[in-house]
């Protein structure tokens, strides 16, 4: 064998040598850490919002129960009001559980829904129902922390619709993601996932 073919053997001996070093190396070296997974969806935190009195208001007014959470906005044709008085009759039918949770409206419509309107349309339905709103930074907030997507979307008489998530949030009484109550549930499934939310806080 003449000298080339044995520098080119040497060559590509080291080529594969040189490649295997840097897969162990790259298998081998420490990994950065990764926060441990708890399982639950990262959905809600702190918020500043405004309640029907017009007064400030924290995540602290839901502090001590789980919550029922609903996102939407008082010109809202069917959606919003539907929801809303299927809560009310969830609240109807679990009685005195009921009063373990804390169920909220989120208005997602700045522009629109002032303090003394949210209390006026939340009149219609369960007292024990109460109303936040806020300015666009704030609802802007509130909505990433939970993860609700909203829109507004142009009318062509000029006003405006807002599209918005339809899904009910069930948070535990630490604030912690419980899972969701779907548009059109139906009723005893509903009921049953409330019993179990309200369950949480014993």
């Amino acid at each position: 064998m003449g000298s080339k073919p044995v520098i080119i053997a040497l060559g590509a001996t080291f080529a594969v040598l040189a490649t295997t070093l840097v897969l162990l190396l790259t298998v081998l070296a420490p990994q950065p850490a990764q926060p441990p997974s708890t399982g639950v969806a990262d959905i809600g935190g702190p918020f500043r919002m405004v309640d029907e009195d017009g007064n400030p208001v924290t995540e602290a007014v839901l502090a001590g129960k789980p919550s029922v959470v609903f996102f939407g906005f008082t010109s809202c044709p069917e959606v919003c009001p539907t929801t809303l008085a299927d809560m009310s009759g969830l609240i109807e039918r679990m009685g005195e559980q009921a009063r373990s949770l804390n169920f909220v409206f989120v208005s997602v419509d700045a522009g629109r829904d002032t303090p003394e309107r949210v209390r006026s349309y939340l009149s219609a339905f369960d007292p024990q129902i109460m109303g936040l709103t806020g300015d666009e930074e704030q609802v802007a907030a509130i909505t990433k922390a939970y993860r609700v997507f909203y829109r507004k979307v142009p009318l062509e008489n000029g006003d405006y619709t807002v599209d918005h998530t339809a899904s009910v949030y069930l948070m535990d009484a630490q604030g912690a993601f419980f899972g969701t109550i779907d548009y059109h549930e139906a009723a005893d499934t509903a009921v049953q996932k409330l019993e179990r939310l309200a369950e949480t806080q014993t």
